[in-house]
């Protein structure tokens, strides 16, 4: 958990500093312009990819012991009703 808190502290720490003229600013990666909110989107995109990795491989190595992060399979159903009923809700 250390490591994990003190890789999105790098993140929030480089994004702090950021002012809004700096989001229209242009820069480059792998030779291609982007503005820097374009760059921003771009790098939590590649992030959610490397969570979903992350829960890939905890689900494999727990195998039955798992325990869904959402609504568990086949269980939709009464999720849905729950919801309707105002007893949780999808937010």
């Amino acid at each position: 958990m250390n490591l994990w808190e003190q890789g999105w502290n790098y993140l929030f720490t480089a994004l702090e500093p950021l002012s809004e003229p700096d989001m229209n600013r242009t820069i480059t990666i792998r030779g291609e312009p982007h503005s820097v909110m374009q760059a921003i989107n771009r790098q939590i995109g590649h992030y959610s990819y490397h969570c979903g990795q992350i829960v890939l491989l905890a689900k494999h190595f727990q195998h039955a012991n798992w325990k869904s992060l959402t609504i568990p399979r086949g269980k939709s159903a009464n999720f849905n009703q729950r919801v309707s009923a105002g007893e949780v809700s999808q937010r």
